[in-house]
């Protein structure tokens, strides 16, 4: 959390994913649990897709709570995926739903590879178990990971992803990624902000440098899974380099206690004001 403790804090999840892409509550869900958490704004960034931010918008009005029109794009950089946040962007953008439409095809047949690949090892999985458990979302690994849990496959997503479903394991497929410098323009010409993700799990630490010469807008310094030294590095390195500091919980689905972690971790809503800013820039750009 970044905020004056003595003004009165908007809470901001800037990092929510829904069934439209690998989470586990639907759009309506979880605009209803923000609203009961108190949570001031939030944004669906689904993974390479639009569509739950669609269906947030069109709900919104049911609650008091800002919904910002997010995106989680995949990237590649020197071999290792690397993912950009993108904020406030034109989700009518012709740009980028043609890429989107390629990450779509991507993802639904490599899941359909995947698949194959298991039951080539021996595995009984259909295609018809894992899209059920995807509901309106594209296949993705979590999805397949679920139905070898339901199968007694394996114990754990994360037994599935370290044994068969991980880059260098037997049921491993590529996909479609846009490089860092892409996905930076992707969200720009979308009229958005661009944020790198989660930087303290990225490996290749020359990422971040990368990014930052490349023109992002931010630096996604409060996460879930980073630890206090990390919110203190990446904060001073968005400092440093004058690009706004975001947070956000990364939301899936967990719960605790009942209670969803949405909004768990979260930024005030004066850097989401930032985002706004800069979005408008990229928009008035566009029209000249």
């Amino acid at each position: 959390m970044i905020a004056d403790m003595n003004a009165i804090i908007k809470k901001s999840d800037l990092h929510v994913h829904t069934t439209f892409s690998d989470g586990s509550l639907a759009p309506l869900e979880v605009i209803k649990w923000a609203s009961k958490k108190k949570i001031y704004a939030i944004a669906i960034t689904d993974h390479d897709t639009i569509e739950g931010v669609k269906y947030a918008i069109e709900n919104t009005n049911l609650f008091d709570i800002t919904i910002i029109p997010g995106i989680e794009i995949s990237c590649i950089f020197e071999d290792e995926e690397v993912h950009l946040l993108g904020y406030y962007i034109d989700i009518q953008n012709i740009e980028l739903l043609e890429t989107l439409k390629l990450f779509k095809e991507s993802r639904e047949s490599r899941g359909e590879k995947i698949v194959e690949k298991l039951n080539r090892l021996e595995f009984n999985l259909t295609l018809q178990e894992v899209f059920h458990i995807a509901g309106k979302g594209v296949i993705g690994r979590p999805h397949i990971a679920k139905a070898m849990i339901n199968r007694n496959y394996v114990d754990t997503v994360q037994e599935a992803f370290d044994k068969y479903l991980n880059k260098h394991k037997p049921a491993y497929v590529d996909r479609f990624r846009v490089s860092l410098k892409e996905g930076i323009n992707l969200i720009h010409n979308a009229g958005g902000a661009a944020v790198i993700a989660h930087p303290g799990l990225i490996k290749n630490e020359k990422a971040v440098n990368e990014a930052i010469s490349m023109g992002i807008d931010g630096i996604e310094a409060i996460h879930s899974k980073h630890s206090s030294q990390d919110v203190m590095n990446y904060s001073k390195i968005a400092k440093d380099n004058n690009l706004i500091i975001t947070g956000g919980s990364d939301f899936h689905g967990d719960f605790i206690n009942n209670v969803p972690a949405l909004g768990d971790f979260f930024i005030d809503y004066s850097h989401v004001e930032l985002l706004f800013s800069k979005a408008n820039f990229y928009k008035e750009r566009r029209e000249f």
